[in-house]
């Protein structure tokens, strides 16, 4: 526990040095919020300095157990952390709605308890929207990038936090450099939309925040009207291209990158899948729209469709428009998109593609099993075998996620909260997704709950960054078990 808290506090010092930028920024235009990043910043080099340096004798090699630990802890703890300038910028926010937007914001979940964000302090929504950024990839493959004096098994952390059930495939030899090289794939991608979205008419300032909450798969905006604020086809048509970026593995990207070949991306089944999955549903999107009337044209209809179902589906929750005043079972068909469309190793929530195809192969080989009892089929994806401990694995990942969901869903309706409302909350929050129905929908925010039903709901969303095993798994006497 004492060596855990050890890379506990060097992480804290380290997080610490992330407010460089919003009190660059808050500097730069004078907002007023510099005090209030300064503020944040020293406590956090202190207090982890602090724990660093009165635990530095329990410094040793990490174990297994050890990873899960550090990574539950972790996200609490700089999720507390990221209240602190919130607090103070914003008059009258309370520790739990600040807590809230943090872990919304760390997690990539996009949901938010603010109103008024145009008249927030630039800082304050640079810094909402970084939190997307860094959860984006994950602080601790972060730490463990630009750390290495930390001296600890990198490679269980790695492990502990990395999205998907697939998590042993190394890109490179080491552990430090595989998280460099993921994140020089996430670098360039974040430039180049950057670029990109300053070209189809954002200032730097959104282009810069609705970059790192696309590319983190996120959702916050710097406008009360999201992306409706900008009425543009050109920005929603970057963002979304960014948005299916984000969604696939960012080793898929970083392969393509240093081979300079597409080759990457044909070989990935989950990518295939994807946009065959997105295909779809845009059309079906599209035809409801346009058939019932609901846009004047058909490009209209399109555009709408498309940025919705890409937005919804890869867990990142921008919106344009109030999608449940569309045909009844279209948001319905977007909260299913955002449970399966992204990738593993993505930025993205849910149960991912890839659990999905397994899923679906395995029940292919059910049925086969019935006619053939004696035969062996082993279930392929990608032309590979995918071994039996992962199907395992994978099963009960799924057994859980409903069962969470369930879970959590009842515990919304006993505090009165309606079923449409809760099961659509718990959907988005675990799916680190955003938006929902009902009370929380599109054109809501999630203001309305109270506070018993916002710590629900911030604990599906760190439920669901970790995907469940990380968490739970502290809570079985095996793991504390010597």
């Amino acid at each position: 526990m004492l060596a855990v808290a050890h890379v506990l506090g060097l992480m804290m010092a380290f997080f610490g040095l992330v407010y460089v930028l919003p009190i660059a920024w808050s500097v730069g235009v004078s907002d007023g919020a510099v005090i209030d990043f300064v503020a944040a910043l020293l406590i956090n080099v202190f207090v982890g300095l602090a724990v660093a340096t009165a635990t530095r004798k329990f410094r040793r090699e990490l174990k297994p157990r050890d990873g899960f630990l550090l990574v539950s802890l972790a996200w609490a703890l700089m999720s507390a952390s990221a209240t602190i300038p919130l607090m103070m910028a914003i008059p009258g926010l309370s520790f739990t709605d600040a807590y809230f937007e943090s872990m919304s914001g760390l997690t990539t979940t996009g949901s938010t308890v603010l109103n008024g964000l145009d008249a927030l302090p630039q800082s304050i929504n640079l810094w909402r929207c970084t939190l997307h950024w860094i959860g984006g990839i994950g602080i601790i493959v972060l730490a463990v990038a630009v750390l290495p004096l930390l001296g600890v098994g990198g490679m269980q952390l790695y492990k502990a936090e990395t999205p998907g059930p697939v998590k042993d495939e190394k890109l490179t030899p080491r552990i430090t450099e595989t998280a460099k090289a993921l994140w020089f794939a996430y670098l360039a991608i974040t430039l180049v939309g950057v670029v990109s979205l300053h070209i189809a008419g954002m200032n730097w300032f959104d282009s810069i925040c609705h970059c790192f909450s696309a590319i983190g798969l996120g959702g916050f905006s710097t406008h009360d009207a999201s992306i409706n604020y900008f009425n543009s086809g050109s920005v929603e048509f970057v963002l979304m291209a960014i948005m299916i970026l984000a969604a696939h593995n960012f080793a898929r990207h970083f392969m393509a990158f240093r081979t300079f070949s597409l080759r990457p991306y044909y070989r990935d089944s989950e990518g295939k899948a994807i946009y065959i999955t997105l295909g779809v549903s845009v059309t079906v999107v599209t035809l409801a729209l346009w058939v019932g009337r609901q846009y004047p044209d058909f490009s209209g209809s399109l555009r709408h469709a498309a940025f919705a179902v890409v937005s919804i589906g890869t867990t990142t929750g921008f919106v344009t428009e109030d999608y449940e005043k569309w045909p009844g079972f279209i948001a319905p068909l977007l909260l299913l998109l955002s449970c399966i469309v992204c990738s593993t190793g993505s930025t993205g929530g849910g149960i991912k593609m890839f659990r999905t195809l397994l899923l679906v192969r395995h029940a292919r080989r059910a049925l086969r099993q019935l006619v053939h009892p004696s035969a062996i089929i082993p279930v392929r994806i990608g032309g590979q075998v995918i071994p039996e401990r992962i199907v395992y694995s994978v099963l009960a990942f799924i057994f859980l996620y409903f069962i969470t969901v369930v879970v959590l869903t009842f515990a919304l309706l006993i505090t009165g909260l309606d079923l449409v409302s809760s099961f659509s909350a718990v959907l988005a929050s675990i799916n680190n997704m955003g938006p929902g129905m009902g009370k929380i929908g599109p054109s809501f925010n999630f203001s309305v709950l109270t506070d018993t039903q916002t710590w629900i709901c911030t604990a599906a969303m760190l439920l669901g960054r970790l995907e469940i095993f990380s968490v739970l798994v502290l809570f079985t006497p095996t793991f504390w078990r010597k």
